[in-house]
C-alpha cells in the first residue's frame, strides 16, 4: 500500500498536469465506448426497421434487392406480382395478415407507396413497436395521404395541405398527376425507418391516379378527372411486393416453399431477419472503420500520458534521490512510475465511463426523436469490460517506458549518493 499512496501523493502535487492527461484518456475512452453504443444502437436500429413480419414476397430476384425496394425504399422491383397470384397466397390458411405494396411513383423526391388501412395496423418496427400519428389520421378518403415524419418536416406538410404525386421515382419528374391532387389526412410519428421518408396512400388511389395512362405516359386524348375517377372500378392489377405475418412460425417454411415454387408466376420469398443480416454484411464493413479510429484516439491519449511522465522526469530526479536516501530501491522507484501509469489510465476509464453515461442519459430522447437512432443505456457488455481491461493494461504497459528509464535515473544517481 505504500507504493499506490506515494503515487497518489506524487500526482497530488503535480494535480494540474494529472487532471489534464486524465481528461484526455477519459475523452477518448468516452469517444471509444460512445462508438461502439452507437455501432450496436445503429446495428439494433437496422435490424428492427422491420418487425413481426414473417414473410416478404416480391416478384422472383435476389434476396437483398427485394429486401431494399420493399422496406428501404432503395431501388426499383424487377417486376410485379399479379393481383390474382396476390389473392390466391393470401387466402391460404396458415396466413394471418397480409399488406400489399405499391412502388413506382414519388413526390418532391420522395417515395409514394399504395397500400390499405391495414398496413398502419400490422407493420412494426423496433421490438414490435405499432405506427402512431403525431397529427390527423390514417387515409379514408381516395385522395388522402399519410406522410412520414421527415417527408412532413423537410416540406412543412400539415393535415389539410394539398400535393401532388409524380410519376416515377426521381427527385424531379415532369409527368405529374396534377389533374388529381391529394390532401395529408395523418402525420406519422418519427420511426427512424424509411417510413420517415415515404407517402403513403391507398392502393386505389394509385389505381385512380393511373387509370388514364398506359406505358408510363398519358393516353391521348383520354382524361377523366378527380370527380370521375370515383365512379370507376379502382381494382388493382398488380402490386410490387407484400408483407405476411402467420398465424404459427412453424408455418414459416413451408409457405415460404410454396411461394418460391408458385406455378403461375416467378415469385420470391424471404425472411426479412435473415436478409436484413446479409445487407449488414455488406453494409457493416464501417464498424471496422470506426472502431480503428477510436483505437487510434485511445492509442494517442496513452502516449500523451507517457510523454507527460517522461517530460517531468528530470525534473523529479530530486525526489527520486530523496527517496533512495530514505531506504527507497530502484524497484521501488519502478512501482511508483507504473503506479502512476495505472492510477492515470484507471482515472481517466472511470471518468470516461461516468461521462459516457451521463451524455447518453442527456441526449438519448432527442437522438431517437431526430434520427430514429435508439442508443440504450444499459451496462457494459462483455465486450466493452473486455475493452476497458485492454486499455487499462495497455496504459500499463504504456507506463513501463517512463518506469524503466526511472528506474536506470534512480541506479545512477543512487551510485552517485553512495560515492
Amino acid at each position: 500500500m505504500i507504493i499506490p499512496r506515494l503515487a497518489l501523493q506524487s500526482l497530488w502535487s503535480r494535480r494540474i498536469t494529472a487532471m489534464l492527461t486524465v481528461f484526455a484518456i477519459a475523452v477518448s475512452v468516452m469517444l471509444f465506448l460512445g462508438v461502439e453504443k452507437v455501432r450496436t444502437g445503429a446495428r439494433a436500429s437496422f435490424a428492427n426497421t422491420i418487425s413481426g413480419t414473417d414473410l416478404i414476397i416480391g416478384a422472383r430476384t435476389g434476396a437483398i434487392q427485394l429486401l431494399l425496394y420493399s422496406v428501404f425504399r432503395i431501388g426499383n422491383a424487377t417486376n410485379n406480382i399479379t393481383w390474382t397470384s396476390y389473392s390466391e397466397i393470401v387466402k391460404r390458411p396458415e396466413i394471418a395478415w397480409a399488406v400489399p405494396l405499391s412502388l413506382g411513383d414519388s413526390h418532391r423526391g420522395f417515395r409514394v407507396l399504395g397500400t390499405t388501412g391495414d398496413y398502419f395496423k400490422h407493420y412494426r418496427f423496433r421490438r414490435h413497436q405499432a405506427l402512431t400519428f403525431t397529427s390527423g389520421k390514417p387515409f379514408g378518403d381516395l385522395f388522402d395521404a399519410v406522410l412520414g415524419a421527415d417527408v412532413a418536416s423537410a416540406l412543412g406538410y400539415k393535415p389539410g395541405d394539398r400535393i401532388i404525386i409524380a410519376h416515377g421515382a426521381g427527385a424531379v419528374s415532369f409527368m405529374r398527376h396534377d389533374d388529381k391532387p391529394f390532401f395529408v389526412s395523418g402525420i406519422l410519428a418519427k420511426t427512424g425507418t424509411p417510413i420517415d421518408r415515404t407517402v403513403h396512400v391507398s392502393l386505389e388511389a394509385i389505381e385512380a391516379i393511373h387509370v388514364d395512362w398506359r406505358g408510363g405516359a398519358r393516353i391521348p386524348g383520354v382524361s377523366i378527372g378527380a370527380e370521375e375517377v370515383r365512379r370507376v372500378a379502382l381494382k388493382p392489377r398488380a402490386v410490387t411486393a407484400a408483407l405476411i405475418g402467420l398465424k404459427s412460425k412453424l408455418a414459416i417454411f413451408k409457405l415460404q416453399r410454396f411461394i418460391n415454387e408458385y406455378r403461375h408466376e416467378p415469385l420470391l420469398a424471404i425472411l426479412p431477419g435473415v436478409a436484413l443480416q446479409e445487407l449488414w454484411q455488406l453494409v457493416g464493413q464501417a464498424e471496422i472503420a470506426l472502431g480503428a479510429v477510436s483505437a487510434m484516439v485511445v492509442l494517442t491519449a496513452l502516449i500523451g500520458m507517457v510523454t507527460m511522465i517522461l517530460s517531468t522526469l528530470n525534473e523529479r530526479r530530486r525526489e527520486m534521490a530523496i527517496l533512495r536516501s530514505v531506504g527507497a530501491g530502484p524497484g521501488t522507484i519502478l512501482g511508483l512510475l507504473l503506479s502512476e501509469a495505472l492510477l492515470l489510465t484507471i482515472g481517466g476509464v472511470v471518468f470516461g465511463c461516468l461521462a459516457l453515461y451521463a451524455t447518453l442519459f442527456a441526449i438519448r430522447g432527442y437522438i431517437d426523436a431526430e434520427f430514429g437512432l435508439y442508443l440504450a443505456v444499459d451496462p457494459p457488455s462483455m465486450r466493452e469490460w473486455g475493452t476497458l481491461l485492454i486499455i487499462v493494461f495497455g496504459g500499463l504497459i504504456a507506463g513501463l517506458l517512463p518506469a524503466l528509464r526511472a528506474y536506470r535515473l534512480s541506479l545512477a544517481d543512487g551510485m552517485l549518493v553512495r560515492n
